[in-house]
């Protein structure tokens, strides 16, 4: 995928400020070091999700629910995320697993997990299928779109556009999913911009950060010493060199605290943040397989959003980001 544009860079209106977001990818169970399966499934995790939305309300910070097929058909899942968006400033938005989204007319394997590989005709359909159930059990059409595993293709913003986002964020900033089948966003900053058919999508990265002393040569450097036997690992190690996405997830604090400091400190408008739903409750994840794994997991966030008003960086909830957009040149 090719840099945007300068011109197709979104300019924030200056009285935005910096601001923050946390997007939750809202989805089933399922055993991440299986192959992708179209049964056997649960959502149990969601009933943790209250007391997660407790500790980000207590600080006001709204959060985004990207939800999926699974979750949208469940009716105790809606029922608690209903609850959850009463507070007037968190949101639904949308997050396409095509392995279990209908139509289900693809063959199961890891190409066609990323839903932008399918054909024009069966991305289409599957977003259209979400994006009316999600409309129908919460009373309200999403307007942010999130591809599964990042997985967006050459129509994905087209197809969006005509049903009516406003917002995608399926890149994953400075990341490459080539070896997989899927896209390559190596190119591609945490900067937000324009796209699609007459620019009606805005895409808004997951923020990726680089740290260390030779921060300045970024992807460049990175690219070299993964050519090397364990090169980015010793990278870090010295200081050199990380990438650092703003997640819990296999993110560790010290690197976390680095990256929110370098991305507010170089001027980054928008921080993007993002975890897994299933990920708040034990288990469900590798990232959280225990209860000190969540004890960790809440820790990240609490010290983070510590930072994070220390540093003048405010939340911002989907209502937020569409009136910016708006006012935006």
């Amino acid at each position: 995928m090719p840099p945007p544009a300068h011109a197709d860079l979104l300019v924030w209106p200056e009285d935005f400020g910096q601001r923050f977001t946390v997007f939750v990818d809202t989805e089933e169970e399922f055993d991440w070091s299986a192959p992708l399966s179209r049964e056997g499934h649960q959502t149990r995790a969601i009933a943790a999700l209250p007391e997660a939305h407790r500790r980000f309300a207590e600080r006001g910070v709204p959060l985004t629910y990207l939800v999926d097929y699974p979750i949208a058909s469940d009716q105790a899942a809606v029922a608690v995320l209903q609850r959850l968006v009463e507070d007037g400033r968190s949101a639904i938005g949308t997050q396409l697993h095509p392995w279990v989204n209908p139509p289900l007319h693809e063959e199961l394997n890891p190409f066609n997990s990323f839903v932008g590989n399918l054909s024009l005709g069966l991305e289409a359909a599957k977003l259209a299928v979400l994006t009316d159930m999600i409309t129908h059990v919460f009373g309200t059409r999403p307007l942010i779109y999130r591809a599964g595993r990042y997985g967006i293709g050459p129509n994905s913003h087209a197809t969006l556009a005509k049903l009516g986002y406003r917002i995608d964020s399926s890149i994953r900033a400075r990341y490459d999913y080539s070896h997989e089948g899927g896209p390559d966003f190596r190119a591609i900053g945490s900067h937000a911009f324009r796209t699609g058919p007459e620019g009606k999508i805005v895409a808004l990265p997951a923020t990726t950060v680089f740290t260390g002393a030779l921060r300045g040569l970024g992807e460049p450097l990175y690219d070299l010493l993964g050519k090397i036997p364990r090169g980015r690992g010793v990278g870090a190690r010295l200081g050199l060199l990380s990438r650092v996405a703003l997640t819990p997830e296999d993110m560790p604090l010290k690197d976390a605290i680095e990256a929110v400091r370098v991305a507010a400190g170089e001027g980054l408008r928008v921080l993007n943040f993002a975890f897994h739903s299933p990920s708040v409750a034990p288990g469900h994840t590798p990232y959280v397989r225990d209860a000190s794994d969540l004890a960790a997991f809440h820790r990240w966030w609490d010290t983070i959003l510590v930072l994070l008003d220390r540093l003048g960086v405010r939340p911002a909830g989907q209502a937020d980001l569409l009136a910016a957009i708006d006012a935006s040149r």
